[in-house]
């Protein structure tokens, strides 16, 4: 399994594969302390409508998460990698950067 991903997101080293995995652990987790400081901020309760708070918590965590990703990446010298991923990740949204 480890092979496969190394050969699909081609990476060298199993030591770059390991962090790689580290830096999307601690940017969900990352995310999930964003999110819960915002619905702070918003004064969040469990009686908002439920469609409110998909919306709030998708607006928050989705670009909290990638930001994190770039940030985390770059500390542990992966730029070019999460670089890449991004990229990718929006040209499936339609948006093209280069």
């Amino acid at each position: 399994m480890f092979k496969r991903l190394k050969e699909r997101w081609n990476v060298d080293s199993d030591l770059q594969l390991i962090v790689i995995f580290v830096v999307f652990s601690i940017s969900g987790s990352g995310a999930l302390v964003i999110r819960k400081l915002v619905f702070h901020w918003l004064d969040y309760s469990p009686d908002w409508p439920f469609w409110l708070s998909a919306i709030v918590y998708v607006l928050t965590i989705v670009p909290a998460y990638q930001i994190m990703l770039i940030l985390f990446g770059t500390l542990l010298g992966q730029f070019t990698f999460f670089w890449n991923f991004e990229k990718k990740l929006l040209r499936r949204f339609g948006i093209k950067i280069d």
